[in-house]
């Protein structure tokens, strides 16, 4: 009787791991090319049903994919994933909300214009975790492009949240608009640059680190 129990005991453990890689398999089926009846590579992925979806083979592809099937971005409409318009601060909060599991927050939000539902526990959530302070007028601004150097601020406060390594320090002084980088954001800004997330744009033939840019859906998902 124990090896029976034994023995069954083994194939549920294998089936477990079978159903496993079948799953793994199936993700991983998703997201490379395929070739199509006449010769051409096409691509099924996570955003195959966005008609504005980069090529497969665009550096914005890769990034888009992994937030659109990790369900950390929506598309802005059931055809449109909009990788080119930029990142709204509410859109990136509740990405950052998303990828923590969405969790319940446990105060009510002090911000004044937060009128939409699909980001209220999101920002909630990141006023309570100390990632996002808000205007000075006591609003939160959802529908604002976010600056680059806002982005940088809200993912270094959210990885100290987290608890993650943020020790990397890069060297700002290398760009010729270091001082345009507000008080606030140095430290975000040294430590996204270090860690090789914000890496500067090109503007006009030069490396800038542009903070008062907007950041783009597709870059915001590649980073």
């Amino acid at each position: 009787a124990c090896l029976v129990g034994s023995e069954m005991c083994i194939r549920d453990r294998n089936k477990a791991m079978l159903q496993t890689k079948f799953f793994e398999l199936a993700k991983m089926l998703e997201s490379i090319p395929v070739e199509s009846g006449s010769g051409a590579q096409t691509h099924v992925c996570p955003g195959a049903q966005f008609t504005d979806m980069p090529n497969y083979t665009d550096w914005a592809h890769a990034g888009l994919d992994y937030c659109i099937a990790n369900g950390m971005l929506n598309g802005t409409s059931a055809t449109t994933i909009e990788p080119g318009s930029a990142t709204t601060r509410a859109q990136l909060v509740t990405l950052l909300w998303r990828q923590n599991g969405c969790p319940t927050p446990t105060r009510t939000c002090s911000f004044t214009d937060l009128t939409q539902g699909w980001y209220k526990d999101a920002v909630a959530w990141a006023a309570e975790a100390g990632i996002v302070n808000g205007r000075t007028d006591g609003t939160f601004d959802p529908n604002g492009a976010i600056t680059r150097q806002e982005m940088a601020t809200m993912l270094y406060r959210y990885a100290n949240a987290m608890k993650l390594d943020t020790s990397a320090k890069g060297d700002l002084s290398v760009f010729p608009d270091e001082d345009q980088v507000l008080a606030y954001a140095v430290d975000a800004m040294t430590w996204a640059n270090g860690a090789g997330l914000i890496n500067g744009d090109v503007i006009d033939g030069v490396t800038c680190l542009d903070p008062w840019g907007n950041a783009t859906r597709a870059q915001v998902a590649a980073i």
